[in-house]
C-alpha cells in the first residue's frame, strides 16, 4: 500500500509540537513541582521562560514577520498541548492567539507590525484585548471608556476589569466609544493598541483579584488614562462593532484548542485510574455506571476533536467571521459546558483524592469553571443562538424544527439522526428560559454535524456512535425540560410562612 507522504511544512510541524508536548511534560512533571506551584499565585518567571524559549506564540505570527504563517490547525495545536498539561497555560496562549495577535495582523496599522511581531519572537512579549468593565460585563455596546481624538494622538480614558494577564501583559487592545463636542458617546466601538512600554500608554492596575481558580493568570481592575499615536488605532474593515465580532467569534470558534487536550488529559487520567482502582473485587471500569461516565468523557473528547477540525477550517484571519455568530457561540458554550462536566466526572471517579486542588481533578473543576462565563456567558450565548434560528425559521415561514434543521446547511447532516425528537414546532412566543433550553438543543445539532463530518473523514466510528447516544438522550432531556411548562419564579419576600420550626 503507497502511503503518501506529508509535506515538509507538516513535517516541520509535526516536529515542533512533538517537541513542544515533550518538553511541557518534562517541565510539568519532572523539573517543577507543578502541584505545589498550581497553589500559588502566577507562575515562576523561571518556568514561564522556559516554555516561552520554544516560541509557542510563534504559530500565531505571520511568516513574513518570522513567525510560522498563522495556520488555525497550529494555533489549536499548541493550544491543546498546553491545556494537556496546565489549562491555565492555555488560556495564556488562547489570550494571545486569538485576543491579541490574531485581529492585531488583521486590523493593526502596517507601521506597527515589525515592532509588535518582533517582541513577541525575541523579548517574549505578551498582549491582551480590553473590552469588559465593572458595570458592562456583556452590555459592551454600553461601555463608558472614552476617546478624544488629538491633533497626532488619540487620548482614551475609563476602566476596564477581569482582563487575563492584567498587569503581566505588554500590549493591549482597548476598546472605547468617541466622545463627540457634545460629550456623548457615538454607538461604534473602536480599537487601540497600548505599549506598557512607553509612559504615556501604561495603565494602571488599581486592583488586583483573588481569582477562585486559574491561579497562574492574573486578573483585575484597570484605570486608563493613556495618549496613543493616530497610528495605533485599528482599522476595521467597516465598523467596529463587525471588528469585535469578527474577533469575538473567531476566538469562541478556537476555544475547542483549549479544551481539545484539556478533556484528554480528563480522559487518559480517568481511564488510568478506573483499570486499576478496585471495588468489592471489580475494576471501576467494569461497573455500568463507571463506563456510562467514561463513555461521557470520550464524547466530550470527540465533540471537540470535531470543533477542532470545524475551527480550522472557518476561522483564519482571512475568512470574515463576524457573521458566524450561531456556529461560534454554538461551540463555545458546548464546549465549555463539556469541559466542566469532564471535569465534575474526572473529579467524582477520582473519589477522596479529586477533591484537592493539587489534583489534577479538583483543579479542573475550578479551572474550567469561569470559560461557561466569560467571553459571553453561555445562557446568553444559547439565547442568541435560538433568537438567530427563530429569526430564520420565522424568514422561511417555518415551524417546525426538524424540517427546518434538515435543510439549514449547519445542520442538514446531524438533523436527521434525531428526527422523531426533533419533529416539534418552535414556541411562538418562548420564555427566556425556554429559549436557553432551545439553544442547547439546536447547539448540539450543529455541533454533531461537525462530529458526522469528522466521520466522513476518516474519523473512528465507535466514538462517533457513542457520541451520538449521548447527544440523543440529552435532546430527550432538554425536550422533557421544554415541555415541562415551568413557571416558577423566586418569591422576593420569602421568609413569610416559611421557618419549618414554627409547624412542628
Amino acid at each position: 500500500m503507497n502511503v503518501a507522504q506529508p509535506t515538509d511544512e507538516i513535517q516541520n510541524f509535526d516536529v515542533f509540537i512533538n517537541a513542544f508536548r515533550k518538553r511541557l511534560a518534562s517541565l510539568f512533571s519532572a523539573e517543577y513541582d507543578y502541584n505545589a506551584m498550581s497553589l500559588q499565585r502566577g507562575l515562576l518567571p523561571s518556568f514561564l521562560s522556559q516554555i516561552m524559549d520554544m516560541k509557542p506564540l510563534a504559530v500565531a505570527i505571520p511568516e513574513s514577520h518570522g513567525g510560522r504563517g498563522m495556520h488555525v490547525k497550529e494555533c489549536l495545536s499548541v493550544l491543546s498541548a498546553a491545556s494537556y498539561e496546565s489549562l491555565s497555560l492555555s488560556l495564556i496562549f488562547g489570550i494571545n492567539i486569538a485576543l491579541f495577535l490574531e485581529p492585531f495582523a488583521k486590523y493593526g496599522h502596517v507601521a506597527m507590525r515589525d515592532e509588535v511581531f518582533k517582541a513577541f519572537l525575541e523579548n517574549k512579549a505578551m498582549g491582551g484585548l480590553m473590552i469588559t468593565e465593572p458595570n458592562y460585563g456583556s452590555d459592551a455596546l454600553n461601555m463608558q471608556t472614552y476617546y478624544e481624538e488629538g491633533p497626532d494622538c488619540y487620548r482614551i480614558k475609563g476602566e476596564k476589569h477581569w482582563q487575563g494577564l492584567t498587569g503581566a501583559a505588554n500590549y493591549w487592545l482597548v476598546a472605547a466609544r468617541r466622545k463627540n463636542e457634545q460629550g456623548e458617546l457615538m454607538r461604534d466601538i473602536d480599537f487601540f493598541l497600548t505599549d506598557n512600554a512607553r509612559a504615556k500608554q501604561q495603565i494602571e492596575v488599581k486592583e488586583r483579584y483573588n481569582s477562585l481558580g486559574l491561579y497562574a493568570i492574573p486578573y483585575g481592575l484597570n484605570q486608563i488614562d493613556v495618549e496613543v499615536p493616530i497610528g495605533h488605532r485599528l482599522l476595521p474593515e467597516s465598523t467596529g462593532l463587525k471588528l469585535m465580532l469578527d474577533t469575538l467569534h473567531r476566538s469562541r470558534l478556537q476555544f475547542p484548542g483549549m479544551g481539545m487536550g484539556f478533556i484528554k488529559r480528563l480522559l487518559d487520567e480517568a481511564l488510568q485510574h478506573c483499570k486499576t482502582r478496585q471495588v468489592a473485587g471489580l475494576r471501576l471500569n467494569e461497573l455500568d455506571a463507571v463506563r456510562f461516565q467514561l463513555s461521557r468523557l470520550q464524547a466530550a473528547y470527540t465533540l471537540c476533536s470535531a470543533m477542532c477540525a470545524y475551527g480550522s477550517k472557518v476561522s483564519s484571519i482571512d475568512q470574515d467571521v463576524s457573521g458566524n455568530g450561531i456556529d461560534a457561540n454554538s461551540v463555545k458554550a458546548l464546549v465549555t459546558d463539556f469541559m466542566h462536566e469532564s471535569a465534575q466526572i474526572a473529579l467524582q471517579l477520582s473519589g477522596a483524592n479529586g477533591y484537592r486542588l493539587d489534583h489534577i481533578a479538583g483543579r479542573a473543576v475550578v479551572d474550567s469553571r469561569p470559560f461557561q462565563i466569560f467571553e459571553g456567558s453561555n445562557e446568553m450565548l444559547y439565547t442568541q443562538v435560538a433568537e438567530s434560528v427563530a429569526k430564520l425559521m420565522r424568514k422561511a415561514k417555518e415551524r417546525n424544527l426538524l424540517l427546518y434543521l434538515k435543510g439549514y446547511a449547519l445542520t442538514t447532516q446531524a438533523a436527521p439522526y434525531f428526527a422523531k425528537i426533533l419533529a416539534v414546532d418552535f414556541p411562538e412566543q418562548p420564555k427566556k428560559r425556554d429559549l436557553v433550553t432551545l439553544g442547547k438543543i439546536i447547539a448540539r445539532v450543529i455541533c454533531f454535524q461537525m462530529v458526522v463530518e469528522l466521520q466522513d473523514a476518516g474519523f473512528n466510528k465507535e466514538l462517533v456512535e457513542s457520541t451520538r447516544q449521548h447527544i440523543r438522550m440529552d435532546l430527550h432531556m432538554l425536550m422533557g425540560q421544554l415541555s415541562s411548562d415551568n413557571h416558577a419564579a423566586p418569591l422576593l419576600d420569602y421568609e413569610e410562612d416559611a421557618h419549618w420550626v414554627t409547624f412542628l
